[in-house]
């Protein structure tokens, strides 16, 4: 019962750090880009803009770790140049990466897509994506 607890604490932690995250201060930040895949092998874009959480992702790839295998954000109901086949992306200044989450953040990459107008109300709370089953495939060049 207490790991379980644990858990969910964790979970809710993770998931309260997207929306109180203060921005990051405006500078030349590099971003990176890595395809992502989950159950359906679907192929989804995220871009990344934090020096670490590239280096994790990085590392992910590389199979340097395991650790915080999958992908969680915020995702924005809009389509970007570097991920054109889906209406909606993850705001790369909430990305980061889990082992565990709720299952109310759960979903597949083509299911939010058939679902995005509800996303952000019970469906996808907070527009909080975590795809249980996502993980990295490769980075891939910037557009």
């Amino acid at each position: 019962m207490n790991r379980t607890l644990t858990k969910i604490a964790t979970a809710l932690t993770a998931i309260t750090a997207l929306g109180v995250a203060a921005p990051a201060p405006a500078q030349a930040a590099e971003s990176a880009y890595f395809e992502m895949t989950d159950i359906t092998r679907e192929h989804f874009i995220i871009r990344l803009t934090d020096p670490a959480k590239i280096q994790h992702a990085r590392d992910l790839v590389n199979g340097e770790t395991t650790d915080r295998p999958h992908v969680i954000g915020r995702i924005l109901k809009r389509q970007v140049p570097y991920n054109p086949r889906w209406s909606y992306h993850y705001n790369p200044e909430t990305v980061d990466f889990f082992d565990q989450a709720f299952e109310v953040c759960d979903a597949t990459i083509p299911y939010v897509e058939d679902y995005l107008d509800e996303a952000g109300g019970a469906f996808l709370p907070g527009l909080v994506w975590c795809p249980w089953t996502s993980r990295l495939v490769r980075e891939v060049p910037a557009p």
